[in-house]
């Protein structure tokens, strides 16, 4: 069995740096290699609970989680003219501790970098495996050996492409997209937020850091898209003109989201694989079994996975293909519940009509009054259906 214990990681999100913690406590050596600049800081609120609260834990971050924490209270369903039609309490969108998507990969960075190599402004060319190892061969023009490299680079994986094939074959549509924006908190929203419907569309904004600012989701029905992944303007363009002409805040909204210098826009989509390694390479995280954002349980699956992994290769001592079979029978209930969760909230979340509109204010009226453990049985399910004990 090889002992080379070097491991590329691709993505400094939050799997990768996560999976990088437990690598370097155990004993291994991480190098994380990232296409951007500097870590990713954009995108919206995760939050944790059950086993993933736990890692966070056992890795001491959660002081500082909690210290960052979004105090995020109830979502407030509202129409054209800004009365409350429905509530989303707190409790079923939060988590146990919720954290600007921002913040935590800056606390991840801080914890790792120290003992980690960061390759920022590149990325992984090509990969070429062999008994004892995996050459890569990096866009910067720069080759090396690692031991073994793990994708943890997101929906659209680039070691995934490389080493299991075009995305197409894993990428599962669920017929929606998501946007999201940091704009000035315009709204004069404090820790509550507010979502606003019309037929096909809802646009969310709630506050962020202390009130200081503001984060405008948009979800909307769609076919699959042509557009650029890497053209934010294009991006923008398509959000504001499905958009436009509606009414509430979205006229004062549009402007602002057009003008953000911190934007995503993705389809929404799950990643579904029979397996997550091939030889020496692995994935984790979106790139391995993405859920979506309704799961609620993305980043929770992410650092709950990155602890599994490490301490899978750790046990195995040098025997990879044990660890990886460990790791994916660990996690595949996690994954398998999550999933499943955001596929059922997919139906109904985006009425395409009035009558749809109303029929979920209802729904969400009538979930309200039912006990916070009722509520969030389905996902506090999800959230410990792995042990992190040997």
């Amino acid at each position: 069995m090889n002992t080379d214990n070097s491991v590329l990681i691709s993505g400094a999100g939050i799997a990768g740096p996560a999976l990088a913690f437990w690598l370097a406590r155990r004993g291994f050596v991480p190098t994380v290699v990232e296409r951007s600049q500097a870590p990713r800081i954009a995108g919206h609120a995760v939050d944790f609970r059950g086993v993933s609260r736990e890692v966070l834990r056992r890795m001491d971050l959660l002081p500082e989680i909690e210290r960052q924490a979004t105090h995020q209270g109830d979502m407030h369903y509202v129409d054209a003219r800004d009365r409350s039609r429905a509530v989303m309490p707190a409790s079923f969108a939060s988590g146990e501790v919720e954290i600007m998507r921002g913040d935590l990969v800056h606390i991840l960075y801080e914890a790792t970098r120290d003992r980690v190599e960061y390759r920022f402004g590149d990325a992984i060319a090509a990969l070429n495996q062999d008994a004892d190892g995996v050459a890569v061969q990096f866009q910067s023009g720069e080759s090396r050996r690692f031991g073994l490299v793990i994708g943890a680079d997101g929906q659209h994986s680039g070691v995934r492409r490389l080493a299991f094939g075009p995305e197409q074959q894993f990428l599962h549509h669920l017929g929606l997209y998501l946007a999201v924006a940091r704009i000035p908190n315009l709204l004069g929203l404090r820790y509550s937020g507010k979502m606003f419907n019309a037929p096909g569309t809802i646009l969310s904004v709630y506050p962020a850091r202390q009130n200081s600012e503001a984060r405008a989701l948009f979800f909307f029905h769609a076919d699959p898209l042509d557009y650029d992944h890497r053209d934010v303007q294009a991006q923008k363009r398509i959000v504001a003109d499905l958009y436009e002409g509606q009414g509430w805040a979205v006229p004062r909204i549009l402007p602002e989201m057009l003008a953000s210098e911190e934007f995503y826009f993705d389809s929404v989509s799950q990643v579904r694989m029979d397996g997550w390694s091939k030889g020496r390479v692995a994935l984790l995280g979106d790139a391995a079994f993405c859920a979506t954002p309704l799961s609620g349980m993305g980043s929770g699956m992410a650092v709950t996975g990155a602890y599994v992994l490490a301490r899978e290769l750790e046990r195995a001592a040098g025997d990879h293909g044990a660890a990886f079979a460990r790791y994916e029978a660990r996690m595949r209930p996690f994954v398998g519940k999550s999933q499943k969760l955001a596929q059922m909230a997919t139906h109904g979340y985006v009425p395409t009509s009035r009558l749809g509109i109303g029929f979920m204010h209802l729904m969400n009226r009538l979930v309200a009054r039912l006990p916070g453990d009722v509520i969030l049985k389905p996902a506090i399910e999800a959230a410990n259906s792995v042990s992190l004990e040997d």
